[in-house]
């Protein structure tokens, strides 16, 4: 009882405080122990808490953190008669026993602002308080001298317009430890690299970035990059970006290697020793140009990118059912086949109804049953915002709240099922999906009714008779959505380059820019006039220069992996190389479900059975899409294609190029000629010719042994497993 009237008496006290003296929990004291660490996933956010205390993630609920601290357990953290004998003092200052140790000194800021906020009655935030409206970070992009400081400056702006200087509160990081670090207080020490830094600024929920940037040693004059060929403004871009950061281009890279890379990266497909010796032959200035618009009407385009986007979006079949999986999978494919544009494929999967055994993107919809779900996947494959952290708190190195995640949802909260839900292993029975007029979901902690609000995008209440998910297609598609068009030029931008200009290409947040802003958004602005033309995209992709740059590095450019400088080399993807393969030694797999002589191209789920397919990266068929495949080379991969006895057989095939080589009257250098350029889509060098016609002659070694153990080989290679 004593205590309870002792509390009374400094909330008393408060009251009569002059206003501009007023300290509030949520602008004044959470500030410090966000900063102190004690909001950190690390301590009391922990899932569970630590020591029976929870707070919430970076305070992303003050509210539920000011119960904890001063109603909790009665009151017992905080003692407002005598507020330097409060537990939460006690601890934080390490005069009791605390398992995270001291936080805080007696003599320091945070320390001071506590205690007096204590005497003050410890308010929560008065009715006219201010609430933070934004933050910033100064200098937000500034060109470094290799080794040299800076101190950053965070300014909080309220509701008021007035601004706090917050930079020793803010908590800071390093995305490029390599080129830049900082330190607690905001002071960046520039790396000893070329290239470009991100630091990242947190303050209260709110995020910011500040871009370090250290150029050569050398910095070449503007002649140099006026010099350059431009095929289009990509190229303007990249070379814009790439002055500023003192590197200089490769050099175009040769006919073989821009026929090999582009028709690799455009259809999946190794180009024919014909094609290519038609293709290196020709003086046409335009040959370039022209192979790729013959590439983009081929026959395997469709089924080389819905492959791709079957990693996206194609249901386990053990969850959906078999035919379901093949209805997505065949509208995927007719897509592509028909250049559908690409906003008319995203409305169509949106806004999919109907029995999943008679409409494909139906099948979507079975599979991310619960708008909680249908929020987080449809925000990272369409805009390229990952947004699942905000499903459970607010996101650590982004703006987006739970508010943002569950009003997300509410576009997908008035679909209506009826049918099984659960399929059985093989087709099981159909599931009928409509938009219905009721259906609504909450906020998980304040129980308020979302209205449908897309990320940075307005407000979209329900209409009666209208389905939301058609009203956020409509939004996706316009000028004004700040993600729909960069999403997906970005993506199809990594599958031509090995990475995004934002990497991830489905993490777009202020704390992992883009490394070309301006290049992305000339992108993004170009996609959009052209009506959504995903064939448009890659041709402009590809004429450019910037595309058609060798992967061999100069001296400027040898340690650049993001400004696109040079080309990078990418391992194949399983289906692609399996068909080279196959292609190579003039031999077919065998797939379940599939005619006799299907491509790998053409399987249609990850269950098929294929031990290549599994050992280059085919995601598991249990993983929730997207499906995002680890693009690194590894021993299973290495030992797979030196032991693979199905490889083997295939070499020794009567019908196969091993084969019909050694049978045939060609002397063994053009048998070495043919064996290069089916492989490598180029003549052998002088030396590879020596090596290989040295093998020929080996005493023991037969005709057919040397063109099989020289095609082995090849495939065994570098060359081979890579796009360069």
């Amino acid at each position: 009882m004593l205590r309870r009237v002792l509390s009374i008496l400094p909330l008393c006290l408060a009251l009569n405080a002059p206003a501009e003296s007023r300290l509030s929990f949520t602008n004044d004291v959470m500030p410090h122990l966000a900063k102190a660490g004690c909001s950190a996933g690390s301590c009391h956010a922990k899932p569970e808490g630590q020591s029976n205390f929870k707070l919430s993630v970076f305070g992303y609920d003050p509210r539920n953190d000011f119960h904890e601290i001063v109603e909790d357990n009665r009151g017992r953290r905080v003692f407002p008669a005598a507020p330097e004998q409060s537990l939460l003092l006690l601890k934080a200052t390490g005069a009791v026993p605390h398992e995270g140790g001291a936080r805080i000194t007696k003599d320091s800021e945070a320390y001071k602002v506590v205690l007096e906020w204590m005497k003050q009655g410890m308010p929560f935030s008065a009715e006219q308080d201010p609430k933070l409206a934004s933050v910033s970070l100064e200098p937000r992009e500034k060109l470094y001298k290799k080794g040299s400081t800076q101190a950053l400056k965070v300014t909080a702006t309220y509701s008021d317009g007035s601004k706090r200087d917050v930079t020793k509160l803010a908590e800071y990081l390093s995305q490029d430890k390599e080129m830049a670090t900082v330190d607690e207080f905001g002071v960046i020490t520039a790396g000893t690299l070329t290239g470009e830094g991100v630091i990242v600024m947190r303050y209260m929920g709110m995020v910011d970035v500040a871009r370090v940037t250290v150029p050569a040693d050398k910095v070449m004059g503007d002649e140099v990059y006026a010099k350059l060929p431009v095929h289009n403004d990509i190229d303007k871009h990249v070379y814009a970006r790439l002055q500023k950061l003192g590197l200089q281009p490769s050099s175009e890279c040769s006919d073989s290697e821009f026929l090999r890379r582009a028709s690799l990266d455009a259809i999946g497909v190794l180009p024919s020793p014909e094609l290519t010796r038609a293709f290196l032959a020709s003086q046409a200035p335009d040959k370039r140009e022209k192979v790729i618009d013959e590439l983009l009407e081929h026959p395997n385009y469709a089924d080389h990118w819905a492959i791709k986007w079957g990693d996206l979006i194609r249901p386990n079949p053990s969850r959906v059912g078999v035919k379901p999986v093949l209805l997505i999978d065949r509208w995927l494919r007719d897509s592509f086949r028909v250049n559908k544009p690409y906003d008319q494929m995203v409305r169509e999967l949106l806004t999919a109804s109907g029995s999943t055994h008679e409409n494909g993107p139906v099948a979507m919809w079975r599979d991310k049953r619960e708008p909680v779900d249908a929020s987080g996947f449809v925000s990272q494959i369409f805009l390229g915002v990952r947004m699942d952290c905000a499903k459970c708190h607010h996101h650590p190195s982004e703006k987006w709240t739970q508010e943002d995640y569950y009003q997300f949802a509410a576009f997908f909260a008035q679909m209506k099922r009826k049918g099984q839900g659960i399929s059985a292993p093989i087709s099981g029975e159909p599931e009928y999906w409509w938009p219905g007029d009721k259906g609504e979901i909450t906020h998980p902690i304040t129980d308020a009714v979302m209205v449908p609000k897309a990320p940075d995008g307005p407000v979209m209440p329900y209409v009666q008779g209208q389905d939301p998910r058609a009203a956020l297609a409509d939004w996706m598609r316009s000028s004004s959505n700040p993600f729909f068009a960069k999403a997906i030029v970005n993506r199809i931008w990594a599958e031509f380059f090995g990475r995004g200009i934002v990497d991830p290409v489905d993490d777009m947040r202020v704390s992992n820019p883009p490394t070309n802003e301006p290049l992305l958004n000339w992108l993004a602005q170009d996609f959009e006039s052209s009506g959504f033309d995903l064939k448009h995209l890659m041709r402009t992709i590809m004429r450019s220069r910037t595309y058609q740059l060798s992967s061999d590095p100069n001296d400027s450019n040898v340690t650049d992996n993001k400004n696109f400088s040079r080309s990078y080399k990418r391992r194949l993807s399983a289906e692609v190389l399996a068909d080279a393969v196959n292609d190579l030694v003039q031999s077919t797999d065998e797939f379940a479900g599939l005619p006799s002589g299907s491509r790998a191209s053409q399987t249609w789920n990850h269950k098929l059975d294929s031990d290549f397919l599994d050992a280059f990266g085919r995601p598991n068929a249990s993983q929730e899409c997207p499906c995002e495949r680890d693009k690194k080379s590894s021993v299973v991969q290495a030992l797979h294609l030196m032991n693979s006895q199905s490889l083997q057989d295939k070499l020794g095939r009567e019908t196969g190029r091993v084969s019909n080589l050694h049978r045939g009257d060609k002397s063994p250098p053009v048998i070495v000629r043919e064996l290069y350029l089916a492989a490598y889509n180029r003549t052998p060098t002088t030396t590879e010719m020596k090596r290989a016609l040295r093998y020929f002659a080996t005493p023991g070694i037969t005709r057919p042994m040397a063109v099989e153990d020289l095609m082995w080989s090849l495939i065994n290679s570098a060359e081979f497993v890579f796009n360069h």
